[in-house]
């Protein structure tokens, strides 16, 4: 036993302090470790306990035996006999248990070591808990540190408390660092490890442009101009689309600011990534699709389904690289930022497809018998594309057109309405065949059953 304040007591109180392990619970683990440091030396199979006054930080040390009538050998270490042990306890009974103190100098100083390893590995311990408790509640925040060493194709990074990790999925293509080098970085996640926590950092991902921009853009930061999406094709092109809950402020005018002066430096972190910034104007699909589109000018949109969300874009040859995009990465984003399938032309496709289909017209309407090849050209033109519709039109519409007179718009209309009266009676025709046919096939399909050899009536008739 030891008497005063030790130095033990002292180191507790200090670190309770500072690490904010509690007194009680380095106790418990001292008072373990002299516990193990004693069965080591006397047997595993011996019941132990050793108690620490938190105060004086005073030890003792008992061995535990069970009371019997008659011990199974002298030198039991779990049993004794009820005359033993009632010189350590009066009021010792059969079936009881009875402390027997114990000298603890013999394997104080083994016990101090284990204490001291056991308060060392809870310090790490702590620290661990309070280093993930502390980064749990920046995850998605941008940390800054120093490249400090490369693990495989992983970046390790010195951010201060700790190190973080950069791994090669999380990595811009293209984007090269060495030792020392300052980076920045968004916190995606902790992962549990078998080494522990891990602090898994991200420039791939969109949340590490949106927020350079909120660190960036005073607007952003103050919930002024709002981030509603985001689609990035790291180190290609990042569109995204923002909003302004101030009808003065000019969502994209304040990312961009003067001269390009708030959005250079975020494209500088990127490495020269290009950032496109469309308004949110979701009761204008044409305008948003437009923006979407950028960097190609003086496009057409047409909308071809509203239903499946299908829009096409005509572009001027010029152009029709950019709307692309390297490996159709622009389009590629602009599909995905505005939630439409794009698809993108040139005007010469264009026109070419236009003529293919004015000359699939004329010649539909050359075909009906009394229609000129130049006529046919016009009534195309005017949308007259088939017999059916030339065939209900009044004179009057017809003679609205170039170089159609009175009595031509007459011809016309008859030679539709008798084009239609031929595919009636061929269509009449074709009908009256097949049901001959049908009955031919039917007549022959009786008639070979009445000559079946296979026929039992038939053959007998014969043989009568």
């Amino acid at each position: 036993m030891s008497s005063g304040k030790s130095e033990l007591i002292t180191i507790m109180e200090q670190m309770e302090r500072d690490k904010g392990i509690k007194k009680e619970e380095i106790l418990s683990l001292v008072q373990n470790a002299i516990v193990s440091a004693y069965k080591r030396q006397q047997g595993r199979d011996i019941e132990a306990e050793a108690v620490i006054d938190p105060q004086t930080g005073s030890m003792s040390a008992f061995v535990i035996k069970t009371v019997v009538e008659n011990p199974s050998s002298p030198s039991s270490s779990s049993e004794i006999s009820l005359v033993d042990a009632r010189r350590y306890d009066a009021a010792a009974a059969i079936g009881g248990k009875v402390k027997i103190p114990i000298d603890v100098s013999g394997f104080l100083r083994i016990a101090a070591q284990t204490a001291r390893q056991v308060i060392v590995q809870k310090i790490k311990e702590k620290e661990k808990e309070a280093l993930v408790a502390d980064y749990s509640r920046r995850i998605g925040e941008i940390m800054s540190g120093n490249v400090f060493k490369f693990s495989s194709r992983a970046i390790i990074v010195d951010i201060g408390k700790t190190e973080a990790v950069l791994p090669p999925e999380e990595q811009v293509p293209g984007e090269r660092f060495s030792i020392g080098k300052h980076i920045r970085a968004v916190l995606l996640r902790i992962d549990d490890t078998p080494k522990g926590p891990q602090l898994i950092l991200s420039r791939r991902d969109p949340l590490f442009v949106k927020k350079l921009f909120e660190l960036e853009i005073p607007e952003i930061y103050e919930k002024v101009v709002e981030i509603i999406k985001i689609e990035r094709e790291p180190g290609l092109r990042t569109k995204m689309i923002v909003d302004s809950k101030n009808p003065r402020v000019d969502a994209v005018g304040a990312c961009i600011g003067i001269r390009g002066a708030r959005i250079r430096p975020i494209i500088d972190e990127l490495g020269g990534e290009k950032i496109d910034l469309i308004h949110n104007n979701p009761r204008d699909l044409v305008k948003m699709i437009e923006e979407s589109i950028s960097p190609a000018k003086d496009i057409q949109i047409s909308v071809v389904s509203t239903e499946q969300k299908t829009a096409e874009i005509i572009a001027p040859d010029s152009m029709l690289s950019l709307a692309i995009g390297r490996h159709g990465h622009n389009i590629r984003l602009a599909s995905k930022i505005t939630g439409w399938n794009l698809n993108v032309i040139s005007e010469t496709a264009d026109r070419e497809r236009s003529r293919e289909k004015a000359q699939g017209r004329i010649e539909a309407v050359s075909k009906i018998k009394g229609i000129g090849e130049k006529t046919s050209e016009v009534l195309a033109k005017a949308g007259f594309l088939d017999a059916s519709k030339i065939a209900s039109a009044t004179v009057e519409e017809l003679t609205a057109l170039q170089g159609i007179g009175e009595k031509t718009a007459e011809k016309i209309i008859a030679a539709a309405r008798a084009a239609l009266k031929d595919e009636e009676d061929k269509g009449g025709e074709n009908n009256e065949e097949k049901n001959k046919a049908e009955a031919k096939v039917k007549e022959s399909d009786d008639s070979g059953k009445e000559t079946s050899p296979d026929n039992s009536d038939s053959s007998g008739s014969k043989e009568k």
